[in-house]
């Protein structure tokens, strides 16, 4: 049965290492017959949220991309986190995003999550506190199922993960969705 796959590229560098493997996960998605979409959320207008909870009695006071990219989160069967490690943790532009769904976070439920992290550091315990983001936010969402995790470790230089195993395993991933 075909899904709808919604990625979530954190990269602030495009074609970064996080996002080529975004797009592997992507090949490998598309070939098992899902339906794929990935957002660069660098190229996004979404601001962070300012605790004003206008989103209790309405829409989100912040009129900018969220609106459109928190309707396909709700829409997506799976989503796809990834994010370089920044000093240990997601970086900004993906926790703007994670923390604006606030204004419906109720709505975004039953999602199968898969996680994709890069890193400088070649140990993958260095990602470890990076996924625990992730994981904080899929706690949060009711009927959440991790499905797997990509460990892109030992890359810094942009592209510089196209030579590793994590390559085929973002394919692999996304081919198993």
């Amino acid at each position: 049965m075909s899904k709808k796959v919604l990625i979530l590229s954190g990269s602030p560098r495009k074609n970064g290492n996080s996002d080529i493997l975004c797009d592997e996960f992507v090949k490998g998605a598309v070939e098992a017959g899902n339906e794929v979409e990935k957002i660069r959320v660098a190229e996004k207008n979404i601001g962070y949220c300012r605790a004003c909870y206008a989103c209790k009695n309405g829409p989100c006071a912040i009129k900018d991309d969220m609106t459109e990219v928190l309707q396909k989160m709700i829409d997506a069967d799976v989503i796809v986190l990834a994010s370089p490690v920044y000093f240990y943790s997601i970086d900004a532009q993906l926790k703007a995003l994670i923390d604006r769904t606030v204004a419906r976070w109720l709505e975004v439920k039953d999602k199968e999550f898969y996680y994709i992290v890069t890193a400088a550091d070649g140990e993958e315990e260095a990602a470890e506190t990076t996924i625990n983001c992730f994981r904080g936010y899929a706690d949060c969402v009711n009927g959440a199922k991790e499905m797997g995790i990509v460990y892109g470790m030992g890359v810094y230089e942009k592209g510089e993960v196209k030579n590793t195993k994590a390559m085929l395993e973002a394919y692999e991933m996304g081919k198993s969705v």
